[in-house]
């Protein structure tokens, strides 16, 4: 499991570098200062979420529920979270109506939540 957790974390953290860099560069031309920021958000927590889970691979054996819980929850939050961030970014770009996407981002932030408590109860 922990080759899993790292293994996630290191794509997670190479994407979200990737992300960041054409957020910086080329999606400048194209998305308005609103929705850079939020698309900066999405790079920014997916950044968390990387180093989260390579701490967590490095640190823990995986035996306890808990632990697995913490990194499915975090994982697939960051999933949510991020991933609706930059559709919603990109709708007006692509003339889309996504907004059916919004209520998606909160319950990534949710799953998040629930990840760091399932570490709480972890280490409780």
């Amino acid at each position: 499991m922990n080759n899993i957790v790292i293994i996630t974390a290191a794509l997670l953290g190479a994407l979200a570098i990737i992300l960041g860099a054409f957020g910086a560069h080329a999606f400048k031309k194209i998305l308005s200062p609103e929705k850079l920021d939020s698309f900066e958000v999405g790079v920014r927590y997916q950044m968390y979420a990387a180093i989260t889970l390579l701490i967590l691979g490095l640190n823990l054996s995986f035996e306890y529920q808990s632990e697995r819980v913490a990194y499915y929850l975090i994982t697939s939050g960051t999933l949510l979270f991020s991933l609706s961030i930059y559709f919603l970014s990109f709708a007006e770009y692509w003339k889309k109506n996504l907004k059916f996407l919004g209520p998606i981002t909160p319950l990534g932030g949710l799953l998040m939540i629930l990840g760091w408590i399932a570490i709480i109860i972890r280490f409780l």
